[in-house]
């Protein structure tokens, strides 16, 4: 069986990468360009939106792309892009000469079509004097730590995520939820959980055997803070994050927390808030 002729008029619209004949010079670049970026394409792609076939010169996983080169392809573009915002479907893009882009004017059509725009992104961070507490900790696991005693750590917190109309959040509100966080935590006695060997309604018996020896204590319950973990700086950063989470906006996304035990030391954690509000 004979081969299929293609005139050679047409070999210059062959995309050699994927094999693909375009109809036209500027199809081919787009194809060539996407092939540069390393995207994937379909081309020729059947789309049904409701009812409604198009065929959209090019599907990627980002999207789709309709090559305007008349008022035909114009006209295709503006009916298939009111079916996808309709049905909530993918983002469309429509590239075209010079030509095509003025016919795309006439119709009153944009060149780009897709979900609302993306929020900008933005960060703030605060440290204020009143960003201070005091406390008591022991750490059984570290010798010259495994004696009660106490610090008092300043806090820096940072915030990132969606602003709005450039704004993340008001620094007096921020302000306001990092200071009751933190009052949660003032003159208390920090103290893993796992070393309270006995409870009252009004009592913890705290008891370990440290390398400096045995430890035994009774503290009042509302004066002691209980952690999942040892008493460290770095777990500290964490408890505080998820004391901050319940009542930052929505949008804030993150939020980062330095605690600085003492004179330039101290920890950094940073956490993603879509676990910390479920």
């Amino acid at each position: 069986m004979a081969t299929p002729a293609v005139p050679d008029s047409d070999f210059r619209y062959l995309d050699r990468k994927s094999g693909a004949l375009m109809r036209t010079r500027t199809e081919l670049s787009v194809a060539q360009m996407l092939s540069f970026l390393g995207h994937e394409y379909e081309y020729g792609h059947e789309l049904d939106v409701g009812g409604e076939r198009f065929r959209i010169d090019f599907k990627t996983a980002r999207g789709l792309i309709e090559v305007i080169d008349g008022r035909e392809d114009a006209e295709k573009y503006g009916r298939a892009r009111a079916a996808l915002e309709r049905a909530g479907g993918p983002s469309i893009m429509a590239v075209g000469r010079p030509g095509g882009a003025a016919r795309m004017e006439e119709l009153g059509d944009v060149a780009f079509c897709g979900p609302e725009p993306q929020p900008e992104a933005g960060s703030i961070f605060m440290e204020d004097e009143s960003f201070t507490f005091d406390y008591a900790h022991v750490l059984p696991l570290v010798e010259k730590c495994s004696i009660l005693h106490g610090h008092t750590s300043s806090v820096m917190v940072e915030l990132a995520g969606r602003m709005e109309d450039g704004l993340l959040v008001d620094f007096g509100v921020a302000k306001g939820i990092i200071r009751r966080a933190i009052s949660a935590l003032d003159h208390k006695f920090f103290v893993n959980e796992r070393y309270v060997a006995r409870e009252t309604p009004t009592h913890y018996s705290i008891s370990f055997e440290g390398p400096r020896g045995a430890f035994d204590i009774r503290v009042p319950r509302d004066t002691a803070y209980l952690l999942r973990g040892e008493a460290t700086v770095e777990n500290l950063s964490t408890e505080i994050i998820s004391l901050l989470a319940p009542g930052l906006p929505a949008n804030v996304d993150a939020v980062g927390v330095y605690v600085y035990e003492g004179y330039n030391k101290g920890s950094h954690a940073i956490s993603s808030l879509a676990g910390a509000r479920r």
